[in-house]
């Protein structure tokens, strides 16, 4: 009974002793642990007579109660301190200026289509939108291109494994055309329309992408010629670029939906080791890029939208955002501006309050 007393309260002076939660814990251990000397002591209760039993055992169980109670108390002190401690440590200066929180920012590609719409509303074109996935007539047939029709080699194509109710393949759109047809059969004509949204392709490099992003214009009226076109695209990308320099060269090309069909190329010069939109691309050190394809709607695809191609007479033309926001604000690889990297879209990104306007310019940034 003595050399019990006597270890708990050399038990009880650690506990009190101890000055963190590991030492404290040692002595958990030490005492309650399944090898601390009162667990050993227990065990011993087993093999006493019960006369034996009756003596010893309310020695052990009070030690046993002593020690759990201290290291309760011990631990919840230690605990108070080490919150004190750290309050104390962490304690927030309220007359310091406060420190602005990361913004969220508007993509670029989302940013270019409200600048898309603002400069063509303004010439009198409707937003027009229809579904990424597509019916293989909307997205082919009804562009000029049947079954056997070489174009449709074109474009690499997701399919679906399902068809329509009336046996039409299912895909990913390859371009917002379809919308076009769709607005064609919903409004009639006249009509100025564009579609902006995303389109899919099986493609992946440093300027294409599984999936991105383009605009489609169409102008549908009496006496529509190949000017319009030019004029409309001209004053576009003057608003768009925001100079007045702005040359442009239609190449004979060709595309299903339209003819005859013109590739659409701006002059532009390198600067600074960027591509920069503006001058003649016959001038000295300046070139030709092209931008998009464009052209006279097919009369095959104005009788499919439900219009007499007799009667009315339209353009189209097809731009990718994503390529023409690359060549306004200096980006160079196509991939980034999928990959999510918030460093990049803290850099490119814009501000929700950077509202396109004509009268402010379209392109400014906060």
């Amino acid at each position: 009974m003595t050399d019990i007393t006597s270890r708990t309260e050399a038990a009880l002076a650690a506990i009190a002793a101890a000055s963190s939660l590991d030492a404290l814990e040692a002595e958990r251990l030490e005492t309650l642990g399944k090898k601390g000397w009162v667990s050993l002591e227990l065990k011993t209760l087993g093999g006493m007579s019960p006369e034996e039993r009756t003596a010893a055992a309310p020695a052990i169980q009070s030690a046993r109660a002593r020690i759990a109670e201290a290291l309760e108390a011990k631990k919840a002190a230690l605990e108070a301190a080490a919150l004190e401690e750290q309050l104390a440590r962490e304690t927030v200066d309220l007359t310091l200026p406060a420190v602005a929180a990361p913004k969220g920012s508007v993509h670029p590609v989302s940013q270019v289509m409200d600048e898309l719409a603002e400069i063509f509303a303004d010439l009198g074109f409707a937003v027009a939108t229809g579904p990424e996935i597509e019916d293989d007539w909307h997205n082919f047939t009804a562009l000029n291109m049947d079954e056997t029709h070489p174009a449709r080699a074109m474009h690499d194509t997701f399919y679906f494994p399902d068809k329509t109710t009336d046996g039409k393949d299912i895909l990913l759109r390859t371009h917002t055309s379809p919308v076009q047809v769709r607005a064609m059969i919903q409004q009639g004509a006249p009509i100025r329309v564009i579609a902006p949204g995303r389109v899919y392709r099986s493609d992946s490099d440093a300027t294409h992408t599984p999936m991105f992003h383009q605009v489609e214009g169409m102008v549908i009226d009496k006496g529509i010629h190949l000017g319009h076109l030019k004029w409309t695209l001209e004053t576009f990308f003057k608003a768009f670029f925001e100079r007045e320099d702005i040359v442009l060269r239609l190449r004979p090309s060709y595309f299903p939906f339209t003819e005859p069909s013109v590739e659409v190329d701006v002059g532009y010069s390198n600067e600074g080791g960027r591509r920069v939109v503006g001058g003649h691309g016959d001038a000295p050190g300046h070139a030709w890029m092209e931008l998009g394809g464009s052209g006279m709607m097919n009369p095959r695809v104005l009788a499919a939208g439900g219009l007499d191609p007799a009667e009315w007479q339209g353009f189209a033309f097809g731009l990718g955002i994503d390529r023409i926001a690359m060549l306004k604000y200096g980006m160079n690889d196509l991939r980034a501006f999928f990959d999510g990297d918030p460093r990049w879209l803290q850099h490119y990104g814009f501000s929700p309050f950077d509202q396109p306007t004509l009268s402010a310019g379209v392109g400014a940034r906060a």
